[in-house]
């Protein structure tokens, strides 16, 4: 009991330590990121629509690239057809997904850093390279 103030003094200090990082970001949440989609493949689209919705391909893309990844590469099924339009799709992501979307940078790493993961899409298949802006 004759240290008493001394280990308020040091529970104080840690707390405030320990609760800086908290305390400092409040506030301070960066906007999520909004895909650009106005790529040159898509603005030739007359119908703007995804192999899938919108809802589910923003919620469940990585889960379903992996249903892809396991249906072309271990069952060697290449073709998807999808529940949004029956439309056959290639089960490709160089040539049918990054074919419109291939703003790689303002489309997929927007999100990515803004959620802090790192897929590694790109340990196997060819990043697509930006378009070189003309001076």
């Amino acid at each position: 009991m004759y240290d008493l103030n001394k280990i308020l003094v040091g529970l104080a200090i840690f707390l405030l330590f320990f609760t800086f990082p908290i305390l400092y970001g409040m506030g301070s949440a960066v906007p999520v990121p909004k895909p650009k989609l106005d790529t040159p493949e898509i603005q030739k689209l007359t119908d703007k629509k995804c192999v899938e919705d919108t809802h589910f391909m923003r919620t469940s893309h990585m889960q379903f690239l992996n249903y892809w990844r396991d249906r072309a590469v271990r069952e060697d099924h290449r073709t998807y057809e999808s529940k949004l339009n029956g439309k056959k799709y290639d089960i490709s992501l160089q040539n049918t997904c990054m074919k419109c979307h291939s703003n790689k940078k303002d489309f997929c790493d927007s999100c990515h850093t803004y959620a802090s993961v790192k897929p590694y899409c790109w340990d196997c298949h060819i990043e697509p390279k930006a378009a070189k802006e003309s001076m």
